[in-house]
């Protein structure tokens, strides 16, 4: 059992509201932060309980910004805690918090749940995550909730949103008319789907390449034939056209 989860259960402050398998994920993207200097936002105050969470895994150096539609939760600010209350939906309050608050470390989305709050607020959010910072959108299963704006395979839903990640970390390998290296492919190091959670860790990135050291055992170089060049043409050609039909590739 981790710090966290070991905090959690013996928790007798303000309320915390987690599912439990959070804790080890939190353990796995967070423990490099402790006892750092560091900054972090985390949307959907509620009760407040999880602010002092973070305050204790953190340590004294962390400084802790919330963010949540009902004033109440003004009332939980306290030494390197501080709330603003607003909407995450709306952009204009979003852009307000970044110009007054530097650049974090780590982002949790813990707000609403809606699929409109979670795509506005990565919007308007993600780039003001440090270089090496991470990026945390909890509760996804509200993707698959018609009250939330969701639905399985819904457009608009943030699962479906999100899916164009993995489109985007690869954009290096694919053809630039179709799928071009943006702002994401260069920032994002990696992207973990979990239960009902997305975390993404981001690093400065440039074009994978691979290198080649030691001796070959055998020759295993292809010998291209006219043949075989003509055949591979064929083969993509094929695939080129089977593509827009929707039916599988022949390799």
């Amino acid at each position: 059992m981790g710090t966290l989860e070991s905090y959690f259960n013996q928790n007798s402050g303000r309320l915390i509201h987690k599912w439990v398998h959070y804790f080890g994920i939190y353990e796995r993207h967070f423990s490099r932060f402790q006892s750092k200097e560091i900054v972090m936002l985390e949307i959907g105050v509620s009760q407040g309980g999880s602010l002092q969470m973070w305050k204790h895994y953190f340590g004294s150096k962390v400084k802790i910004y919330g963010i949540d539609i009902d004033p109440k939760c003004k009332q939980f600010e306290e030494e390197n805690v501080e709330i603003f209350i607003g909407s995450q939906s709306d952009r204009t309050f979003l852009r307000g918090i970044k110009a007054k608050i530097p650049a974090v470390d780590i982002l949790i989305d813990d707000g609403g749940h809606t699929m409109k709050q979670q795509i506005v607020t990565f919007e308007e959010l993600f780039d003001h995550i440090k270089e090496d910072g991470v990026y945390v959108c909890e509760d996804l299963h509200t993707s698959y909730l018609l009250k939330y704006g969701g639905g399985y395979r819904r457009r608009g839903s943030f699962i479906e949103y999100s899916k164009k990640f993995i489109d985007y970390i690869n954009a290096w390998d694919a053809n630039p008319r179709q799928l071009k290296v943006n702002h994401f492919t260069r920032s994002v190091d990696s992207l973990h789907f979990y239960n009902n959670m997305l975390v993404i860790e981001k690093r400065n990135m440039e074009k994978p390449y691979s290198l080649k050291k030691g001796h070959a055992s055998f020759d295993d170089t292809e010998q291209k034939t006219r043949l075989k060049e003509m055949t591979d043409k064929l083969i993509y050609i094929i695939n080129y056209l089977l593509r827009f039909a929707g039916l599988p590739n022949l390799k």
